[in-house]
C-alpha cells in the first residue's frame, strides 16, 4: 500500500496524466477534444506596388551569397499582398533543395500570424532587412558538399500611412548542400531563433528587447513553424 501511495505522488508531482482507469471504467482526468485551426489562406498576387526584395547576380556558387539572399527574401514581407510570414518564404525557393522547396509548397501554416504582423498590417507595412554574419567560430568548416551560416536580421518595418516600427528580429543558422565542388548552393536546413518583441507603444513605435528562443519560425513568429523554421 505505502509503495503504491507514494507511486502516485511522484506521478502527481512530475505533472503527468493519471491513465488509472476509475471504478466506473472512465479515466481519472477528461480532456476536451482537439479541433485543429483552419490553414492560412495564401497571399494574393503581388501588385505594382508590392514591395518585396528580389536580389540579382547573386553567385550561387558561394554559400554566403546564397545564404544571405535567402535569408533578405524570407523575411521580407508585404501585408498588403502577404496573409503571413509564409508567403515569403515560399518566394525564396529559388535558393532552396527540391526536397525543401516540396516541403515548403506542401505547408499550410494555421491561422494567425501573430500580434507582430497584425501590428504590421495595421499599417499595410512592408519589412526590409539587415543581414549581417553571426558566426562565433563554432561551425563546422565547409566541406565540398556541406555549409554552414549564423547570420543575424534586423529589420524595419514601413507603412504606407508613414508609420515606421521594428520588424523581423532573428539569428538564423542555415545548413546548405550541392551535389559537389562548383556547383550551385541550395538552402536545405534552417533553424531560427527569434527575439522578442515588445507590443506597440501608445506612440505607434514598437522596439525589440533581448533574444529569447521561440517555438521556432523562417520569419517572425506564425502560428505555427514551417518546415524552415524554424523553422516560422
Amino acid at each position: 500500500m505505502l509503495a503504491t501511495v507514494t507511486g502516485v505522488a511522484v506521478l502527481a508531482a512530475c505533472g503527468l496524466e493519471d491513465h488509472r482507469e476509475t471504478a466506473g471504467g472512465g479515466t481519472a482526468t477528461s480532456e476536451p477534444p482537439f479541433t485543429p485551426k483552419a490553414p492560412l489562406p495564401s497571399g494574393r498576387s503581388l501588385g505594382p506596388d508590392a514591395h518585396v526584395p528580389s536580389p540579382t547576380g547573386v553567385d550561387d556558387t558561394d554559400a554566403t551569397a546564397v545564404a544571405e539572399a535567402w535569408v533578405e527574401v524570407a523575411y521580407g514581407h508585404d501585408t498588403k499582398y502577404d496573409t503571413g510570414p509564409h508567403d515569403a518564404v515560399l518566394r525564396s525557393a529559388r535558393w532552396f533543395t527540391a526536397a525543401r522547396a516540396k516541403a515548403e509548397r506542401a505547408y499550410r501554416p494555421a491561422s494567425g500570424a501573430g500580434e507582430q504582423w497584425n501590428s504590421w498590417a495595421a499599417h499595410e507595412a512592408w519589412t526590409t532587412v539587415e543581414v549581417e554574419p553571426d558566426d562565433d567560430g563554432d561551425a563546422p568548416s565547409d566541406s565540398a558538399r556541406d555549409a554552414y551560416r549564423a547570420l543575424f536580421v534586423d529589420g524595419t518595418a514601413h507603412g504606407r500611412d508613414g508609420w515606421t516600427g521594428t520588424g523581423p528580429q532573428a539569428t538564423v543558422y542555415v545548413k546548405l548542400v550541392r551535389s559537389g565542388k562548383g556547383e550551385p548552393w541550395r538552402v536545405d536546413e534552417v533553424r531560427t531563433v527569434e527575439a522578442a518583441v515588445s507590443a506597440p507603444t501608445p506612440s505607434g513605435h514598437d522596439s525589440a528587447s533581448a533574444p529569447t528562443t521561440p517555438a521556432t519560425s523562417p520569419a517572425t513568429s506564425p502560428a505555427s513553424s514551417s518546415p524552415s523554421a524554424r523553422p516560422e
